[in-house]
C-alpha cells in the first residue's frame, strides 16, 4: 500500500501568503467549503480546484482552517502527544441519524425491528449465526485461512479446532460471547486483557503474550508487500494509555465534552489498532470492543450485525482510513467516516438478511401447510428443513441444534425425534451419539405430509 502524502504544515502555508491574498481567500471562504466530501490532502490535490487561479495549497488552507475551527479535541494521544480531534462533518450527522434510527432495535415505519420480526427463539438463532460470522471474518481479516464451511461445522458442532487458523476462529467465537457477558460493567484494562486472552489463547508463539500488554517496541504493522505503514507508541507508555482509553470508554452521555455514543465506539475501535498495545490479535480485540461499546450504549441491534465481513470486502480502505488520520495531524474524521459507513452497509445487509429469511420463511410455511400447526411444528424446526430444502449436506446432531438455538439439550433432542418420527429425518448412529440426515426427497415428503393433513382436517 502507498502511504498517503502528509498535507502541507499550516505555520508553513500561513508563513507564505500574503495578507492580502489571505484576506481575499477569507472573503470567499464559502466556495472552499462547499464540498462535503472530507478529502484528505493526498486526494484533494489530484482534483481541480473550486476556482481559477487557486493554487491546491490555498484551497487545503481554507479548508483546514475551517476544519480547525470545528475540530472537537479528545482525551485520546498521538505518538506526539497531540490530542486527537474530529469535526462533526455533515456526512458525519447523516449517518449518525441513520444509525441511531435503526441499530437501536425500534421500530420503523416499513422496517420493522428483529425483536418484532421473529420470536425470542428465532433471534438467539441469528445472534448465534452473527458470532459465527464476524468470528469467522474477523479472523480471516487477520489469516486465518479455515473455508468458511469448515468454521461453521466446527463452531455448529462445538468440535476442537484442528489447527491454528480453526483456532483463532474458535477463540474469536468465544470472545464476541465473553464480551456480551461484560457490557454492564465498566472497562479495565485487566478486562480488555481477559478478552485479548480468549481471543488469542494458543495461538500465539509466546504463551505469556496472551492477555498481557507488550512489553517491547518491536512491533510494526506492515502490509502484504512488507511496506511499513505504523510505528505504534513505546511500551513505556501502554499503562498510561490503556487507563486513558478505558476511562473514555467508560464516560457517559452526561460527561463533558459530549461525544456521541457511537463515535466513542468508533474511537474505541481506532484507539486500539493505533496504540497497538499487544503483540498479536489487535484487530480482533479492537473489533471485540467496538461490539462492547454500542451494546453497553444501547444499541443492541449491532449485535445482530457483522462489520468485519464488510470489511473484509475492503482492506486497502480501512488501513487508508487510519493513515489518513495519522498523517493529518490525528484528525480521526478520517476514520470515523469510514467506520460509520461500514456501519449502514452492515445494518443494510442485516435488513436485507432478515427480508430474505422471512421469505424463506414463509415459503416453507405455505409449504408444509395446515401440516405445520396440526404437527406442531416449531420455528426451530422450520429454519432447520428449511436449511435442508436448500441442500445442507452435513449431518444435524443434537449438540448442533443445540448450540444453534441456543436451548436445553432435551429440547434440542426432542426436536430432532419429532422430525425422524415425522419421516423428515433419518436416523443414523455414530459412536455413542446419532446423527440425523434429510431424505433426498424431502420437498416431496413435505408436500404429501401436507396434503394427507389437509385432507384429514
Amino acid at each position: 500500500m502507498k502511504i498517503p502524502e502528509s498535507p502541507p504544515s499550516l505555520p508553513a502555508l500561513l508563513s507564505n501568503i500574503k495578507p492580502e491574498r489571505f484576506a481575499t481567500l477569507v472573503q470567499e471562504r464559502g466556495r472552499y467549503e462547499a464540498d462535503l466530501r472530507y478529502l484528505h490532502w493526498d486526494e484533494l490535490r489530484h482534483r481541480p480546484t473550486p476556482a481559477p487561479g487557486v493554487s491546491h495549497e490555498e484551497w487545503w488552507l481554507m479548508l483546514k482552517l475551517g476544519r480547525q475551527n470545528q475540530a472537537r479535541l479528545l482525551p485520546l494521544r498521538d505518538k506526539l502527544g497531540r490530542a486527537f480531534s474530529y469535526v462533526l462533518a455533515e456526512p458525519i450527522l447523516k449517518s449518525l441519524r441513520h444509525i441511531d434510527r435503526y441499530a437501536g432495535g425500534t421500530d420503523t415505519p416499513g422496517n420493522p425491528s428483529i425483536d418484532t420480526s421473529i420470536d425470542m427463539g428465532e433471534r438467539d438463532r441469528y445472534l448465534f449465526n452473527q458470532i459465527m460470522e464476524e468470528a469467522i471474518t474477523s479472523s480471516q481479516l487477520e489469516g486465518a485461512s479455515t473455508t468458511r464451511r469448515v468454521a461453521e461445522e466446527m463452531l455448529r458442532s462445538g468440535r476442537d479446532p484442528r489447527d491454528i487458523s480453526e483456532r483463532m476462529i474458535h477463540n474469536n467465537f468465544a470472545a464476541m460471547r465473553h464480551v456480551r457477558t461484560i457490557t454492564g460493567t465498566p472497562l479495565t484494562p485487566e478486562a480488555l486483557c481477559a478478552v485479548h486472552k480468549i481471543a488469542t489463547q494458543g495461538t500465539l508463539n509466546n504463551p505469556a503474550e496472551e492477555g498481557a500488554f507488550r512489553l517491547d517496541d518491536e512491533v510494526r504493522v506492515a502490509d502484504d508487500r512488507g511496506t511499513l505503514l505504523h510505528v505504534p507508541p513505546k511500551a513505556s507508555e501502554l499503562t498510561d494509555r490503556m487507563q486513558t482509553l478505558c476511562d473514555f470508554a467508560n464516560q457517559t452521555e452526561d460527561d463533558e465534552p459530549y461525544c456521541h455514543p457511537v463515535i466513542r465506539a468508533t474511537l474505541l475501535h481506532f484507539m486500539l489498532g493505533y496504540n497497538h498495545p499487544f503483540s498479536d490479535g489487535n484487530g480482533r480485540t479492537a473489533r471485540a470492543l467496538f461490539y462492547w461499546s454500542m451494546v453497553r450504549q444501547g444499541y443492541h441491534l449491532m449485535e445482530y450485525v457483522s462489520i468485519s465481513e464488510i470489511l473484509r470486502k475492503a482492506p486497502s480502505q480501512y488501513m487508508r482510513a487510519y493513515l489518513h488520520t495519522e498523517t493529518d495531524a490525528g484528525d480521526a474524521t478520517y476514520f470515523i467516516l469510514f467506520h460509520l459507513r461500514v456501519i449502514e452497509d452492515a445494518l443494510k445487509s442485516l435488513r436485507v438478511y432478515l427480508a430474505h429469511k422471512n421469505t424463506e420463511l414463509q415459503q416453507i410455511k405455505s409449504l408444509l401447510g395446515t401440516f405445520r400447526d396440526r404437527e406442531k411444528i416449531n420455528l426451530r424446526q422450520l429454519a432447520l428443513l428449511n436449511g435442508a430444502l436448500k441442500g445442507r449436506s452435513e449431518p444435524y446432531t443434537i449438540e448442533s441444534h443445540q448450540r444453534s438455538h441456543n436451548v436445553a439439550y432435551a429440547t434440542a433432542r426432542q426436536d430432532l425425534m419429532h422430525l425422524t418420527r415425522l419421516g423428515l429425518l433419518t436416523e443414523q448412529r455414530k459412536g455413542r451419539a446419532f446423527e440425523y440426515f434429510a431424505p433426498q426427497d424431502l420437498k416431496n415428503i413435505i408436500g404429501e405430509l401436507a396434503k394427507n393433513s389437509a385432507d384429514n382436517a
